[in-house]
């Protein structure tokens, strides 16, 4: 029986030749890497180009995006969507909560407010084997459920310019 979740989006507006941004957060590098060929693997499906931006860590993604989104804008070549990609693990400090509610609150104060397109793939997990498990496309791969997530929005966006 097929994974119903990972089923084909019935909405097929044409996304082919979207520019996407992928920010990532290179604090945990193989985690990262797992992540980063999930989306890469969906975007090239979906016909988009992209470009990745590399920033310290998750806290930085969602100022990175704006950033990029105002200078590629001024320069002739906006961005459509863009995917945060990067892992949080739970410590014995605040750290944690601080870090994945602030980037998750930031990348959506961005995606409303400039009613942009974005997937979050910024992994929050307990501890290493559970950020695994969300990383590798062959299990839960939500380095490909944020590229998705971008890719749904952006043809929400297309559609209803249409209309």
């Amino acid at each position: 029986m097929a994974d119903a979740r990972r089923a084909p989006l019935k909405d097929q507006t044409d996304i082919t030749g979207a520019r996407v941004l992928i920010v990532e957060a290179r604090f945990y590098d193989d985690i990262q890497d797992a992540l980063l060929e999930g989306a890469l693997a969906e975007l090239k499906i979906a016909g988009a180009s992209h470009d990745v931006l590399t920033v310290p860590g998750a806290l930085e993604i969602p100022a990175a995006i704006a950033i990029a989104i105002d200078a590629a804008a001024a320069n002739g070549k906006p961005y459509d969507a863009a995917i945060a990609l990067g892992c949080v693990v739970r410590g014995d400090t605040i750290h944690f909560e601080i870090v994945s509610q602030e980037s998750s609150r930031g990348l959506m104060d961005l995606a409303v407010s400039r009613k942009f397109p974005l997937g979050n793939g910024i992994l929050t997990v307990n501890n290493e084997a559970q950020a695994w498990a969300r990383a590798r496309a062959s299990e839960l791969n939500k380095g490909g459920d944020a590229a998705r997530a971008a890719i749904a929005m952006l043809r929400i966006k297309r559609r209803l310019a249409k209309a």
